[in-house]
């Protein structure tokens, strides 16, 4: 059994439609350190609703997990590069700079999706996230992306012209 998910311990509060643990409406994926204490996990079952071909998923859902994911196991790579455990004060947050998925093969419906991520490089304001997913065994998908640590309040501030 795992321990809390990252997103329930660091963000209880989150309405993230793909990973906000108080979204009813959400994916509300968790996040955890494997315990090869190098790659955060996670796995997801798509309900039918996220078909893309027959018998296919939605590409769009794949970019969405892979970005909910990566952005988390920054989130996570801060706090570990501080010495601080996941949800302590102050906030670490982080957003998407840079999302690259690669489709590597169909990802099949039906099938538990694993998705393996961890920071390559160096963990600064901005960090490239690795987050491989696999059907099964399969790997189907690779994200090669870029996610920037932020202040949410001037994050928002700016976004609304204020």
């Amino acid at each position: 059994m795992h321990s809390a998910s990252l997103q329930d311990t660091a963000a209880p509060e989150g309405i993230c439609y793909g990973c906000g643990s108080s979204n009813p409406h959400g994916l509300q994926i968790k996040s955890h350190w494997h315990e090869d204490k190098v790659h955060v996990v996670a796995e997801y079952l798509p309900d039918d609703k996220y078909t893309g071909w027959p018998e296919l998923v939605y590409g769009g859902l794949i970019a969405m997990l892979v970005d909910c994911h990566s952005n988390w196991t920054a989130m996570a790579y801060h706090f570990r590069a501080e010495g601080r455990e996941v949800g302590s004060l102050p906030r670490i947050d982080c957003v998407t700079g840079n999302l690259g998925i690669k489709f590597i093969k169909p990802t099949p419906m039906g099938v538990p999706l694993t998705l393996r991520a961890k920071v390559e490089g160096e963990v600064g304001r901005k960090s490239r996230v690795i987050c491989e997913v696999y059907a099964g065994d399969v790997l189907t998908a690779i994200g090669d992306s870029i996610f920037v640590r932020v202040d949410t309040a001037q994050l928002s501030a700016a976004a609304h012209g204020r």
